[in-house]
Formats: structure tokens, C-alpha cells, sequence
């Protein structure tokens, strides 16, 4: 039975959303292509059919998973969602940035420019959501919030103590804010 064109983008659309989940939550190392297939509903000699390798796999995986930036985001609105304790506790749907970031320094030149890429994307989401009298200082602002949200997110789900998990977020939350409420004022 021939597999239709619409079938085939469906099967590839699984194939990232399951290895998105799966790599999130676990890693580009622990996880297996039989896994990413069975997580998909798909055998696993079907992967080769969408992609030639496991590298492959990753770079696709981290592109589809940073393609939905929005067009503009505040930095303090957006971390009061993102510094939370259901997004740091949520690996498997949680931000790439954070669970895959450090892995991704050790994978393909695709992998890393897909996350470059989506990196930019986001960057440039919150540098036009960000408060400040000038382009670079809404760059900056832009810059500083997200990797402090980043680095909280990292911290705090590393962290063996609940009280010092949640004072990272909050506290970051809190500085984000104090800098933006400074910034608006400034302008």
C-alpha cells in the first residue's frame, strides 16, 4: 500500500514531536531511533525514509521545535510562564534552549546552527518586546533577560532542594522585572 505525500509529512511531523519530547526529557545520547519511532507510532524501519541518520534527526528535531517564536515578546511578562515551577518541571515539553543547550555543543554543525538560528529568532522576539530608549539598549535588555532565564531555568531544575528551585525562579522573575520597570522609566 503506497504511502500519500500528505501521509509522509505526517509521519515526519510525529517523528519530530516524539524525538522533540523524547530528547527534551532525556537527551540526544540516551535516546534511540527505535525509541523516537515507537514513540511515534511508526516501525522503525520507517525512519529511514524521512531521514539518513540519527544527526539528521537532531539538527530536524532542534528546527522544528524553535520554528514557532513569536513576533514579539515582553521579558518580564514572558517570565513570569517561563520562570515557573510547571515549565521547570515539564522537561519533556519544556524550552530546548535549557535541556538541550549544553548537548548541542557536542552535535553537528547542522545542530548548532539550528539552534543558532532559532536562537536568533527568539533573541530578536524579545529585543522587540523589550523596554529601552535605543536599538542596543533593547538589545541588551533583551540579551540579559534571557540568558538570566535561561541560566534560573538550568539552576533550578538541577537543584536537590525545592526552596532554593523556587527562589531562583522567583528571584529572577523579580530581577527581570525590577530592570524593565527601570528601563520604561528611563525612556
Amino acid at each position: 500500500m503506497k504511502v500519500t505525500r500528505e501521509q509522509m509529512a505526517e509521519h515526519r511531523r510525529k517523528i519530530l514531536d516524539a524525538a522533540a519530547r523524547l530528547f527534551r526529557a532525556h537527551g540526544f545520547e540516551a535516546v534511540t531511533v527505535a525509541e523516537v519511532m515507537q514513540a511515534a507510532g511508526l516501525t522503525h524501519g520507517g525512519f529511514y525514509g524521512h531521514f539518513k541518520s540519527k544527526d539528521e534527526l537532531i539538527a530536524e528535531t532542534i528546527g522544528h521545535v524553535l520554528a514557532g517564536t513569536a513576533e514579539s515578546l515582553e521579558p518580564a511578562a514572558y517570565a513570569g510562564g517561563y520562570l515557573s515551577a510547571r515549565h521547570r518541571d515539564n522537561l519533556s515539553g519544556g524550552c530546548p534552549f535549557a535541556g538541550l543547550g549544553a548537548e548541542t555543543i557536542r552535535q553537528t554543525p547542522e545542530a548548532r546552527a539550528a539552534m543558532t538560528a532559532g536562537l536568533k529568532r527568539h533573541l530578536a522576539a524579545l529585543t522587540r518586546g523589550a523596554p529601552g530608549a535605543t536599538a542596543a539598549a533593547k538589545r541588551r535588555a533583551a540579551i540579559g533577560s534571557w540568558s538570566a532565564m535561561v541560566g534560573a531555568l538550568i539552576l533550578s531544575r538541577f537543584s536537590d532542594d525545592p526552596k532554593l528551585s523556587d527562589e531562583l525562579l522567583k528571584e529572577t522573575r523579580a530581577w527581570i522585572a525590577k530592570g524593565e520597570k527601570a528601563a520604561k522609566a528611563r525612556a
